[in-house]
């Protein structure tokens, strides 16, 4: 399945940089979005290097999910696909 990098992880003075918040197509509830808690996420620059993380849990109301990579991603991740499987 498929879900869309929309932002960092942030705070009012402070970025996180390795986790990113994530919208997954299908799913626009809280509930649902529970079921995709463990699961491993891939994204993959524009070199064709990946990085993997894990979908910790959900983000707000509206099915989002917050995404723990295993190091910081680049800003040029903003808006672009992420594979969960």
């Amino acid at each position: 399945m498929e879900g869309v990098i929309a932002s960092f992880r942030r705070g009012k003075n402070i970025q996180t940089n390795n986790q990113m918040i994530v919208l997954v197509k299908g799913y626009s509830s809280k509930d649902k979005a529970k079921e995709l808690v463990g699961k491993k996420a891939v994204w993959e620059s524009p070199a064709k290097k990946q990085i993997i993380g894990k979908v910790t849990m959900p983000h707000g109301n509206k099915g989002a999910v917050r995404v723990l990579f295993e190091k910081g991603m680049p800003g040029q991740s903003l808006g672009t696909k992420v594979k969960i499987e």
